[in-house]
């Protein structure tokens, strides 16, 4: 069975070593006139990247206003803080500086402007979005996706809830994607990122739609080029080759290419933002934590997947006789691969410790919203599939 699709990508890329210096004439081009250059900690100015922006933006005659200080995980707090400054500065064009959390970011900010509420009533669910700023991106972090992606996930400070929403009002006008810029980027950061990319392909890959296999077959060769190029990075973190591939696969892991024909899961997205909500974890760690006990806990019932997976992506010889070894050497060979870059596999390897009851049952009430919503497609998880496999993940 093949589901119906609309697929929608409308973001330009402009993509290589002399990408940066098409910034100015990009924001122009989009209707840039004052313009909120948003960015997170320090690196961005470290590399010299900022400066890069600032001239590109001078040169171009197109007045910007500047706001740094976004964190991993990014927060409410920070989104406020922009959207004042927008509204007091009349911004008409965000520019994101920095990797998904940066880009979320701006596009929580880009909602919440023309909003006369208040811009978390998306993430409530009490509103959807009517209109938000347009977006250009300079990608220093390939993980998230987020610049060819209609999704923003935003961290509530109070109470530390993790939420997300989609709306293609925020896809992005541009993304400039220089993988000169990701040659500095630690090896925790390049592995947690490459995790993120697969997960992103992976959560549309396991699904009950099985018969376009086209979209089986791109999901296949992003997956393996992701996995191979990875090790070479973390060998050679010059290597542009590599970092070129790894770059544009998270574009195209999360612009839903890869959902083409088929029904996206994101059940382990979902479980891992509780995680990385209550400890801060670093989200491609957290979602390495989580996938091996989700796929053991659904294998069985989807044995054909995840011996497709198991051969197809990970190598494993297929023993034609035994589907179930099939599938968990799959799932072995996952877990492998994480331990090979530096990954988790389960949740005291991600947080150092144990893990607690209470702190489970906070995750599985703030997951399923007081046991008001399921998720997953693949399979429906309700509070007590959730609990079982934050336990099987411990």
């Amino acid at each position: 069975m093949i589901k119906d699709f609309n697929f929608y990508a409308p973001t330009r890329v402009v993509f290589g070593k002399s990408s940066e210096q098409k910034i100015g004439e990009l924001v122009a081009a989009y209707g840039g006139h004052r313009v909120l250059v948003h960015y997170g900690g320090g690196s961005a100015e470290r590399s010299g990247l900022l400066n890069v922006v600032r001239k590109q933006l001078s040169d171009a005659k197109i007045e910007f206003f500047e706001l740094g200080g976004v964190v991993p995980n990014p927060l409410l707090s920070k989104v406020y803080e922009g959207i004042e400054l927008c509204r007091k500065q009349h911004v008409d064009f965000i520019l994101a500086v920095g990797g998904g959390s940066v880009i979320d970011s701006s596009k929580a900010i880009g909602y919440g402007v023309g909003y006369e509420g208040d811009v978390w009533d998306f993430w409530a669910g009490k509103n959807t979005p009517a209109s938000c700023l347009p977006i250009g991106v300079v990608l220093t972090i390939p993980a998230a996706g987020s610049e060819m992606s209609s999704s923003s996930v935003i961290t509530k400070d109070e109470g530390l809830v993790k939420r997300g929403i989609n709306s293609d009002l925020c896809r992005c006008r541009f993304a400039v994607m220089n993988p000169e810029r990701t040659y500095t980027l630690p090896a925790y950061q390049t592995a947690a990122g490459a995790t993120d990319i697969m997960m992103h392909t992976m959560e549309r890959y396991f699904s009950n739609y099985e018969d376009m296999t086209l979209t089986d077959a791109i999901s296949e060769a992003l997956l393996r080029t992701v996995k191979d190029a990875v090790i070479t990075v973390l060998q050679h973190p010059d290597d542009y080759r590599t970092r070129a591939q790894i770059m544009w696969a998270g574009s195209l892991a999360h612009n839903d290419l890869t959902e083409c024909g088929t029904e996206k899961d994101f059940a382990t997205h979902r479980l891992e933002h509780e995680l990385s909500a209550l400890f801060g974890v670093t989200h491609g760690a957290g979602l390495a934590a989580i996938w091996p006990s989700w796929a053991r806990y659904v294998k069985s019932r989807h044995l054909s997947r995840f011996v497709q997976f198991a051969v197809n992506v990970m190598g494993v010889e297929n023993d034609f006789a035994h589907p179930e070894e099939t599938a968990e050497r799959g799932i072995c060979a996952v877990e492998d691969f994480y331990r090979k870059i530096g990954m988790p596999t389960n949740i005291h390897e991600l947080i150092g410790h144990d893990i607690t009851d209470e702190e489970l049952d906070i995750m599985v009430d703030k997951c399923s919203r007081g046991g008001t919503i399921t998720i997953g497609a693949m399979e429906v998880l309700g509070t007590k599939e959730m609990r079982e496999i934050y336990e099987m993940a411990r």
